[in-house]
């Protein structure tokens, strides 16, 4: 069985190591097949280094088979995934716990939100954050917009690279301490990032060895600083790992 850590391997290979049921969450993005490679984001805007665009595995143009969603419904919990609104057929279960991320977009021509299915029992839920070139930060409805502040900014290194806060939104919601964290697709590592911030041991699974290279490199610099959870003798007993 793979150890803890972040792999440049195919997922479903990956998830076939694990036994039924051993992670608590997966948080996935794979692709949805739409064709939103990144060709797309290199016509339409500046939001990713266009000049140096290079398409990931697979171009977005079709969603996983049914072999991944075997896999990933056996290993996990509960999952979360995002896009399937895009290939619901392939999800063999109903759900109305559905999250929308409203990306505060405005007028262009990016899509107003992006929907994730969820395996839990509970309401619709919404997280508003702005994603949009200069304009990323918290939805003015919570009173803190970054209005043009680029060195706050997310640098872009993936076509379809979600927010680090997206993440910790929804481990705070959703997740428990002491839980296992799996993402199959990690593209831009935003969500592992995100379990690191909030001490979450978690798999992570990346199948292109130029995102793997550049999500890795950004990952190792937010694991490089002091986190409270390398410190777990100052923790609550229930937050230190098992």
């Amino acid at each position: 069985m793979l150890d803890f850590g972040y792999y440049n391997m195919d997922c479903v290979e990956g998830m076939k190591q694990f036994p039924d049921k051993y992670f608590d969450l997966a948080v996935v993005d794979p692709p949805y097949g739409i064709g939103e490679s990144g060709k797309n984001n290199h016509t339409r805007g500046k939001l990713a280094i266009s000049k140096n665009y290079k398409a990931y595995a697979g171009e977005d143009l079709n969603p996983p088979e049914k072999e991944y969603f075997d896999e990933l419904f056996r290993v996990s919990r509960n999952q979360i995934i995002w896009g399937a609104n895009h290939f619901i057929s392939r999800i063999p279960y109903d759900s109305h716990c559905w999250i929308v991320w409203d990306k505060q977009n405005g007028d262009n021509d990016f899509a107003d939100c992006e929907l994730a299915w969820t395996s839990f029992d509970s309401a619709v839920r919404i997280f508003r954050y702005m994603w949009s070139g200069m304009m990323q930060g918290k939805s003015i409805w919570e009173g803190n917009v970054q209005q043009g502040n680029k060195a706050l900014n997310e640098k872009r290194i993936h076509p379809t690279q979600k927010p680090i806060a997206l993440y910790e939104w929804i481990l705070s919601r959703y997740a428990h301490p002491g839980d296992k964290i799996l993402d199959t697709h990690v593209g831009s590592a935003s969500s592992l990032i995100a379990c690191h911030r909030k001490g979450f041991r978690y798999v992570g699974f990346e199948l292109d060895p130029h995102y793997y290279k550049l999500s890795s490199e950004r990952l190792q610099a937010e694991e490089s600083q002091m986190n409270i959870f390398d410190f777990p003798e100052i923790l609550p007993e229930e937050m230190r790992f098992a």
